[in-house]
């Protein structure tokens, strides 16, 4: 009898955990799967649900995550404030509910019973993974450069003959990538699906130059000054905000100053006015016209201290300021600029000033130059092209009355020669740039339009001859004249 019970044991064991299995704790229909108690994705439980109940209950939890806000945090610039849902968040890993109800539903009963009895013991835990729109997640990220800055150099200003030290800024740059992935990760392993902070990643650019440092710029390295005296209002106004947009600039050792960078946009808002300037060979007037000698002024003065030249053009026509060879053009047109280096080993201030219509350039550093050695530049005039003769227009848009002349110019090939000497004996002499400079004849245009026949015979007589000042003649006598048909006489300038 005992042998037979004993040998009855294993088939009342498996029956006894086949009942176990199946004890109705959620009740349990023909092609239902419910999920077993015990079963969490991340805090929810699950148990007794369905595969669709517990997906809908997850997702209703994932939209209420959707207005929680997270800031973005720009270093000590500033921050942007956005919800879960303007990243784009989502539930990235729906398959887990089918992976929870598979609990218990697989293998050998005896695998199945264990599985049931670990549950009773400890509660089984599935992650619940989110994730964010890389698109979206970007726009916002990218948003935040707006609390980019750019580092300011301690800097000097010198007032009375005396430098002040001015602090400088730290600089912030936001790594759009890094900050990106920054966001990612946070919500991907990090987030307590709570408002939260989320520091971006930004490269900080720390101020060039220090209080000790600028103090070592106490000496005169150079000075140059031209005279305006000849400017009208408008070019003497942009001459003189020309040097103001470059007063007080600081080179550190080894920076490139562009001239071009510090005085332009060429606009009204800029200070500028419209003002003769070279352009194709021609005079015409532009906005900033005369900022030509500005950068002229600064030429001779970096020359003489001796720094790196990197980017200089002679003008199209000789300047009369200078000596030929000895100029410095900018335009926009054309891209030209004028560029040099701080090739000293400590930083430089320049600084500009207008007095009685003379421009004065002084660049500032320490004196690490012999006090015997002199520096002294020479122009040397390799060939002289005589003006052409004159050269006469017609505008039949302009009146008899009109005129617009520009002078003659004598085109000049020319070099500028460096000239260094020790107490007062020639050591060194080398070429330092070679300019070619356009002739350009007297030029004169006239206005031809009239309605009286023998006037504009007249004025076509006078031009013909090839005379500018001989058609002035004739243009003054032609408006002047008491026969002249009505509406002649305003078209005189």
């Amino acid at each position: 009898m005992k042998n037979a019970f004993k040998k009855g044991m294993p088939a009342l064991v498996a029956l006894g955990i086949f009942l176990f299995l199946n004890i109705p704790v959620q009740a349990q229909t023909e092609g239902v799967v419910y999920i077993k108690d015990g079963i969490y994705v991340s805090d929810m439980h699950v148990g007794g649900m369905t595969v669709e109940e517990a997906t809908i209950m997850v997702e209703e939890y994932v939209e209420s995550l959707l207005p929680l806000e997270l800031t973005l945090q720009v270093a000590q610039a500033g921050e942007r404030v956005v919800t879960a849902e303007e990243l784009g968040l989502s539930w990235q890993n729906p398959d887990v509910i089918r992976e929870a109800a598979a609990v218990g539903q697989e293998g050998t009963i005896i695998q199945r019973y264990k599985m049931m009895k670990d549950l009773q013991q400890d509660n089984l835990h599935f992650e619940l993974e989110l994730g964010v729109d890389v698109e979206a997640t970007s726009l916002q990220v990218e948003a935040c450069a707006e609390y980019d800055r750019d580092a300011i150099n301690t800097s000097l200003k010198r007032e009375d003959g005396e430098f002040i030290v001015i602090e400088g800024q730290a600089g912030y740059k936001l790594d759009v990538e890094k900050s990106i992935d920054q966001v990612i990760t946070y919500i991907t392993e990090d987030w307590n699906h709570q408002p939260g902070i989320i520091s971006l990643v930004v490269e900080e650019e720390l101020p060039k130059g220090s209080a000790e440092e600028l103090a070592m710029v106490q000496d005169e390295l150079s000075s140059y000054t031209t005279s305006f005296k000849s400017s009208g209002q408008s070019r003497s106004a942009n001459v003189i905000n020309g040097c103001n947009l470059i007063d007080g600039t600081v080179l550190y050792p080894g920076e490139e100053f562009s001239t071009y960078e510090s005085v332009s946009p060429f606009t009204e808002k800029n200070g500028y006015y419209m003002a003769g300037s070279y352009v194709s060979g021609k005079v015409v007037d532009s906005l900033g016209g005369g900022i030509c000698q500005v950068s002229t002024t600064l030429y001779n003065a970096a020359l003489y201290a001796e720094l790196e030249i990197t980017e200089r053009y002679n003008h199209s026509m000789i300047v009369s300021y200078v000596e030929p060879s000895a100029d410095a053009a900018i335009a926009e047109s054309s891209g030209k600029d004028f560029k040099f280096v701080n090739n000293t080993e400590y930083p430089i201030y320049i600084e500009g000033k207008v007095k009685d219509k003379k421009l004065t350039f002084t660049i500032y550093g320490k004196e690490t130059r012999p006090s015997n050695r002199t520096v002294s530049y020479e122009s040397v005039i390799l060939e002289t092209i005589p003006a052409g003769p004159e050269e006469i227009y017609t505008d039949a848009g302009q009146p008899i009355g009109y005129v617009a002349k520009q002078s003659a110019h004598i085109g000049y090939k020319a070099q500028l020669w460096k000239v260094v000497t020790v107490d007062g004996e020639e050591v060194s002499r080398e070429q330092v740039n070679k300019s070619s400079y356009k002739m350009t004849p007297r030029q004169a245009t006239f206005g031809v339009a009239t309605a009286d026949p023998n006037a504009y015979n007249e004025i076509m007589a006078a031009i013909g001859t090839g005379s500018i000042d001989h058609t002035v003649n004739v243009m003054n006598y032609l408006i002047t004249a008491p026969a002249q048909p009505q509406g002649s006489e305003d078209a005189s300038q």
